[in-house]
């Protein structure tokens, strides 16, 4: 809205030109969300807290973390306020990429926010698994219908970018679109097993959301595209202010959620980041990627596999439990050396992710 409003007066005054730029905009995002979630936390938590609106530990989770118990939850609503006021006063709204990503983060948010409240409602496991994941695919397939018809994806709908290889852009055909359910569904679960621990999956969301605005500003870009040598998309630049505006929601919640953990997200906000990142992975066409820039994420979901598949088939554990990060806090690590190590690992895999724009 400011960003439509300052359109309308940069012939009146040169200053206001600076609006043009993506990176000034991105800026102004980036800490537009941090100081949102900076005012508004206190307030959010004392809220909370007041309607009991409270954590409920597993009893079969790690015994030290029945402290957690009664921590306010459902702070996602803070990421997701913070997301939107900045998108809205800075982002180009008839952007059909930016619209889009912020829909697909919504539904993701409002699905997550379904499950939060039927579990507060005692509904132990909250949505049924089935029905949760039915309502993503569904989405998901919908996002998939409308990339293949409309005209900014022209040529370019099903194809992704190689990571490592130059000039090879795989075309999936028919298969793009469940390729695309599969990344969209596993993104958003693999960010909510991921937020076991206090600052874990908002953390490395934050580093994952910094390095798709990168990939969003080049695939924007003429002049960038052409030189790395990537899928050239139209419009993907104004998803730069997106993923940076996310990336300071996340730097701000984890202000309030690092240990001890003031508020939780919930699954409100796990699932809402999930959906936000695989939207930018599909619209940036860095859809593979993702597979290296979220491998804490993808690590964290394939030990819960690998954890359930052993036990029903053989009746054995893989691993002391999962997912890997609660394997690693009972061999004896404390909650803030997991954390951080996982953070430093999501950093060298988010650093490796950019650097094959070049190394190709």
């Amino acid at each position: 809205m400011l960003y439509a409003f300052v359109e309308q007066l940069k012939e009146l005054w040169s200053p206001f030109n600076v609006f043009r730029y993506i990176t000034v905009r991105s800026a102004y995002a980036t800490v537009a969300a941090l100081f949102i979630c900076f005012i508004a936390g206190g307030w959010v938590i004392r809220r909370l807290r007041a309607a009991q609106i409270g954590e409920s530990i597993r009893e079969e989770g790690p015994q030290h973390h029945r402290a957690k118990e009664g921590t306010p939850t459902m702070g996602g609503v803070l990421i997701l306020v913070a997301v939107m006021i900045p998108v809205l006063l800075f982002g180009d709204l008839s952007n059909k990429l930016l619209l889009t990503a912020v829909a697909c983060t919504l539904f993701m948010g409002s699905l997550g926010f379904l499950d939060d409240l039927l579990k507060l409602r005692g509904h132990r496991n909250g949505l049924r698994g089935r029905f949760k994941l039915l309502a993503q695919f569904a989405f998901a397939l919908g996002i998939g219908l409308w990339m293949i018809n409309d005209a900014a994806f022209a040529g370019i709908a099903t194809q992704t970018t190689v990571p490592f290889f130059k000039a090879i852009h795989l075309d999936w055909g028919f298969f793009y679109i469940p390729l695309m359910m599969i990344l969209f569904t596993g993104t958003a679960n693999a960010v909510n097993l991921a937020d076991g621990l206090d600052g874990l999956a908002v953390g490395l969301c934050c580093v994952c959301f910094l390095t798709y605005a990168g990939l969003a500003y080049v695939t924007g870009n003429t002049v960038f595209a052409d030189y790395l040598d990537i899928l050239y998309l139209p419009g993907a630049g104004e998803l730069t202010i997106f993923g940076m505006a996310v990336a300071g929601a996340c730097l701000g919640f984890l202000w309030f959620n690092c240990h001890p953990a003031e508020i939780f997200m919930g699954d409100t906000g796990s699932m809402a980041l999930g959906g936000a990142l695989a939207s930018m992975a599909l619209f940036t066409k860095h859809e593979l990627l993702l597979l290296l820039a979220g491998g804490v994420f993808v690590l964290e979901a394939l030990s819960w596999f690998v954890q359930v598949g052993s036990y029903k088939t053989r009746g054995k554990r893989v691993f002391k439990m999962a997912p890997i990060h609660h394997h690693f806090e009972l061999l004896g690590w404390s909650e803030s050396k997991v954390v951080i190590r996982f953070w430093i690992v999501g950093i060298l895999l988010a650093l490796l992710s950019l650097s094959t724009l070049k190394l190709r």
